[in-house]
């Protein structure tokens, strides 16, 4: 018998062009492969229809996302009661196959009754109330700050409410052990992300230069960029190379107010993965503690030494592959340390034994689809 799944996205999951729409969009063509017929429910904010992914599903259906004050709710997080769609759950009751909610953002549903017995998977990107936790503790405008705040409240007691109506799948084991202590999950697993098809290329030797790269739009990002610049490469004179989408002008400013620092704007992806491959040390810092970081997958498959903060890597066990700092004087030790330090063989062998272990999305896909069926 066919084996058909729901798949609700947050957001239209092409072109796969930052993390949490990779997992989603490199799921697709791996869970085809197993032979599942995927139909695929989008919420649509600015990315537009996009036919190529009816390569993968048997069908695509978009619903828009309502976006400021329409989507506004005194009960429930806006990453959720802006993602609410009549249309979407009536698609939904016209069969019983199972539901992969990609997401928080997407399980409004599980507050259904209509919904009660279906089975209903999510896939979990962070601990939505912590991530929103640290975006406040990020940002620098009180506005922002007060929506986070605000978001994280709500989705602390929304998580609490669904956390036993639906199997969910997280990425880090941390993550996986807040919803288990502190939510009171029964059914969690780790399912490591979905990611393109990159092969293990970093290189012996040496690189040139020290690199931070991110979508730099996000408050998490900046502030890294920013705080790296600051307390870091002000005091360290190795050059420096930041590169991401869509940085402010204070940011760029900053990057190039020093000799040995610059910043490079929107590079493509073939750009982004050649300065990675060139660059010496990949220096990672985090603020925000949930789930995994695809720069950090990137920079290890990709990239030559990775110095990171515990926010960067814990949970995720790819520790033993990272040099790990906890404050601005730990970097500029370790980077000083290891930019005169080839890169070398026993350590990409360790790199090819953690990741391609770890990251294959054929025995992902075969774990999740034995969730599903088995």
């Amino acid at each position: 018998m066919e084996k058909q799944l729901h798949i609700i996205s947050f957001n239209v999951p092409y072109p796969p062009d930052y993390g949490g729409v990779m997992d989603v969009f490199y799921k697709l063509p791996a869970l085809q492969k197993l032979g599942i017929s995927i139909h695929l429910h989008c919420f649509e904010y600015g990315r537009g229809v996009q036919p190529d992914l009816n390569r993968y599903c048997k069908t695509v259906q978009y619903y828009e996302r309502h976006t400021g004050h329409k989507g506004l709710s005194n009960t429930l997080p806006y990453i959720v009661s802006s993602r609410r769609s009549e249309r979407l759950l009536e698609n939904l009751l016209k069969d019983d196959h199972p539901i992969l909610m990609e997401g928080v953002h997407c399980t409004f549903l599980l507050l259904d009754k209509r919904f009660a017995h279906r089975k209903c998977f999510v896939r979990l990107h962070n601990v939505e109330y912590q991530y929103y936790r640290d975006l406040c503790n990020s940002s620098t405008s009180w506005i922002k700050r007060m929506y986070y705040w605000m978001e994280s409240r709500l989705l602390r007691s929304y998580e609490k409410k669904i956390a036993n109506r639906a199997v969910f799948w997280g990425t880090t084991e941390k993550d996986n052990e807040v919803y288990r202590k502190e939510l009171g999950c029964r059914h969690i697993a780790q399912m490591p992300l979905y990611i393109p098809d990159w092969k293990l290329e970093c290189q012996e030797g040496m690189g040139s230069y020290c690199f931070y790269h991110g979508d730099l739009s996000v408050d998490a990002n900046d502030k890294a960029a920013t705080w790296l610049l600051e307390n870091v490469f002000r005091k360290i004179k190795v050059p420096f190379v930041i590169a991401g989408k869509n940085p402010s002008a204070k940011l760029v400013e900053l990057a190039h107010a020093q000799n040995h620092t610059c910043l490079v704007a929107n590079p493509s992806d073939s750009e982004m993965i050649d300065m990675i491959t060139k660059a010496h040390i990949n220096v990672i810092p985090s603020f925000t503690s949930t789930g995994t970081k695809t720069k950090l997958i990137n920079a290890l498959f990709h990239g030559r030494h990775c110095v990171v903060n515990d926010a960067t890597v814990a949970g995720s066990g790819l520790e033993s592959a990272c040099h790990t700092g906890t404050n601005a004087n730990a970097f500029c030790e370790l980077i000083a340390q290891l930019y005169h330090q080839p890169f070398t063989e026993e350590e990409v062998k360790l790199r090819r034994h953690l990741l391609t272990g770890m990251f294959s999305n054929e025995a992902n896909a075969r774990k999740m689809v034995d969730g599903i069926w088995g």
